[in-house]
């Protein structure tokens, strides 16, 4: 046997082969050993085990080019060493950070090394050496002159043979990794969904390609095109109304992120029964400011573009997600941070799913949110969360120890996780009052059922504001982030909310992308809906000017919902818009009256037009401001830039109690009014999950990139 390995070592091929082989074992050994990467599913387990090949043998077919036998033994070691290097790099990394190493992370080495605790060497583990050991064996029988250097040089013919393997393997992969997740990496969720499936090369060679195409925007960006977004964004600056600025002033704000709930849902009964109760006693209440015109814009990055155009009033990207490839070190005039430097709110984000999805861990220290409490800050084991994270009814119960502790003024968002596709919960969730509609479409069956629990989750929250009294310190802002039921599954919904299906078209598609967007702010009166037409890139504005603060200052795309000057033109991400009187779909215009193709008279031609052109120049220039981080060249009156190396999200608790104390009377946070009593037992859930056990098993993988110790 050891004749036959000497032998085969002896050879080019065979000294290929083995590498190839080492290499894919070690690989599979950081993944299955090292890495938390989430698979489940066959499926899953088995581009796991296939995905280190493809560019294994590519990069490693290499030398086969080099025909001379001192050329091809150097350069096949090279690479082997090389590439093993790039692996245990991102174990050693993936130990302290729960992440990958990007090109900016390798670029910038020595701020990874003082973040790796001072020393890597704490962060080895015994079997390490089996990344090494192979190398170590191989180069010593070199030495040896036990492995002789084999000097029949191959063809090129047969070295093209290996790359094209090679590339068929790897778009083998990618196809049925985008079969498995669709747009993987279009939209980037996670870096480690990108190596989950297509494995640590192609992450590394996917992300040098992103980093040089920001880069080649980013070093021709030049000032003067910042004046033009400027210019822009000074034009469309809409006043504020007069009765409703800084009718908030000086209150809490607290956001809720309604996961895929979409606007047809409010008040809507199904089998005779409404399916979100409570929201719709909310909208009709004298104290909420609702619109029922009002649109998500988002584009491939989903519910991270949700929160970029609500943070930042600028649209998220053309393509992908704007907080996956930019937000790591774009700037930002984010509301965390306008907030904190204009009115002294402190900040914080609930969200029971992993930090790092969408990059959030990342993208939140640079909007100058100060507390993130994500999953690690969570008991998510057994029944308690879905895939996405905690579900929702636990989520607000389980927040209240970390909201109690937050100085007043706080600015802070829920993000809601149960209400998402494919809308699946367990039985002991579900209301048995409730009876879901019979579409034929399960997906469409089930979204209602998980609005309902969502619907039921609110009002629990609402119910522990009331009892605390943080109610009446607070506006309450909701929204819907995008669509649930997506343009293939709307016909199937169609029965259900009283249209024929037969006779369904891009123009009702459209309209479906109605959202939610209610501001509760209990003690006042003058609530009542609006039919003003707007998008998510409007709320900023209109939430700053509702607590009295201005915002001509700032590079926003959106204008006051409130305003008589708000332009009511709602782009979407694809260049289609809507007005109060037409929707534009690939340049064919419609009458919202009829739904049918508009005849236009020619002052509405050229209405048409300059809408057109409105659209086509806030898209461009948003994109132009986040692409090429224009905003690093323009610093707002009393704005101080964010600098998000200040933000660690380990330990909020901790931190929190210790601010408190410092505070001493001074302290405003609801514990310390209350006679540093907490007011979790003010909290009543039915949910069944909130008596049960910590388990050992989890849906999710729980991960905190700053710190594990919460």
């Amino acid at each position: 046997m050891f004749k036959k390995m000497g032998n085969l070592l002896n050879t080019r091929l065979g000294l290929f082969l083995v590498l190839t082989v080492l290499f894919w074992l070690k690989t599979l050994l950081a993944y299955f050993v090292d890495f938390s990467l989430g698979e489940t599913g066959l499926l899953q387990y088995i581009l796991l085990l296939v995905n280190p090949l493809g560019t294994t043998i590519l990069l490693f077919g290499l030398a086969f080019y080099f025909k001379k036998s001192r050329f091809f033994y150097p350069v096949l070691m090279e690479i082997d060493i090389l590439n093993t290097l790039l692996l245990y790099l991102n174990v050693i990394y993936y130990r302290e950070f729960t992440d990958f190493m990007t090109i900016a992370t390798i670029a910038g080495y020595s701020k990874v090394n003082q973040g790796l605790s001072g020393s890597s060497l704490a962060l080895t583990k015994p079997h390490d050496v089996l990344f090494w050991l192979d190398i170590a064996i191989i180069l010593i029988l070199m030495i040896l002159r036990k492995i002789k250097f084999d000097p029949r040089a191959v063809t090129h013919r047969f070295a093209f043979a290996i790359t094209s393997i090679a590339l068929v393997l790897i778009g083998t992969n990618l196809m049925v990794a985008e079969m498995d997740r669709p747009q993987l990496l279009g939209r980037t969720f996670d870096r480690t969904y990108i190596v989950k499936y297509l494995g640590i090369d192609t992450f590394t060679a996917y992300n040098v390609i992103q980093n040089q195409q920001v880069n080649q925007m980013r070093s021709s960006a030049t000032k003067s095109q910042l004046n033009q977004v400027r210019k822009f964004t000074e034009s469309i600056y809409a006043k504020p109304n007069d009765k409703m600025y800084g009718i908030a002033k000086g209150r809490n704000v607290i956001v809720i992120h309604l996961e895929s709930f979409q606007q047809f849902l409010i008040g809507l009964k199904v089998n005779g029964q409404e399916v979100t109760p409570f929201l719709n006693s909310l909208v009709n209440s004298n104290d909420t400011y609702s619109f029922d015109n009002f649109f998500h814009q988002v584009g491939q990055g989903k519910t991270s573009d949700a929160e970029n155009l609500l943070e930042t009033s600028t649209f998220g990207l053309p393509q992908g997600s704007l907080f996956a490839t930019l937000g790591s070190d774009n700037t930002f005039e984010g509301a965390p941070a306008i907030l904190n430097q204009r009115r002294g709110y402190s900040s914080a984000v609930f969200h029971g799913n992993v930090a790092s999805f969408w990059n959030r861990n990342n993208v939140y220290k640079n909007l100058g949110y100060q507390y993130f409490f994500d999953a690690s800050y969570y008991d998510t084991s057994g029944d308690k969360a879905t895939g996405y994270g905690l579900k929702d009814k636990l989520l607000f119960q389980n927040s209240v120890k970390y909201l109690e502790q937050l100085q007043q003024p706080f600015y802070v968002k829920f993000i809601t996780v149960t209400n998402h596709f494919p809308f699946e919960l367990d039985s002991e969730d579900e209301d048995s009052d409730f009876t879901a509609p019979d579409t034929g479409d399960s997906t469409v069956d089930n979204y209602f059922v998980t609005a309902h629990y969502l619907d039921q989750s609110l009002e629990e929250f609402f119910n522990y504001l009331e009892k605390t009294g943080l109610d009446k310190k607070s506006i309450i802002m909701i929204y819907g982030d995008h669509y649930g039921i997506s343009n293939s599954e709307n016909k199937s919904l169609a029965s259900v909310i009283g249209k024929d299906a037969n006779n369904w078209t891009n123009f009702d598609n459209v309209q479906m992308q109605r959202v939610p967007l209610m501001f509760v702010i209990p003690g006042t009166t003058g609530g009542k809906v609006y039919h003003t037409y707007g998008g998510e890139v409007d709320v900023l504005p209109t939430l700053l000017h509702l607590l009295g603060i201005s915002t001509k200052r700032y590079i926003f795309f959106g204008t006051d919902l409130f305003s008589s000057q708000h332009r009511q033109v709602v782009a979407f991400r694809d260049n289609d818009f809507i007005t109060n009187k037409f929707t534009s779909i690939s340049g064919k215009i419609y009458s919202n009256t009829t739904g049918k193709l508009a005849t236009l008279t020619k002052s509405e031609k050229k209405q048409i037009r300059e809408d057109t052109n409105f659209v086509n120049q806030e898209l461009k220039l948003s994109d132009a401001l986040n692409q090429k981080n224009l905003l690093r060249f323009y610093t707002p009156k009393g704005f101080t830039k964010v600098v998000a190396s200040k933000f660690n999200y380990s330990n909020g608790l901790k931190k929190l109690k210790q601010l408190a104390k410092k505070l001493g009377n001074k302290s405003t946070s609801l514990f310390s009014e209350n006679g540093d009593k907490s007011t979790v037992d003010d909290y009543s859930t039915d949910a069944p999950e909130a008596s049960h056990s910590s388990t050992s098993s989890n849906r999710i993988k729980i991960t905190n990139p700053d710190s594990t110790n919460n």
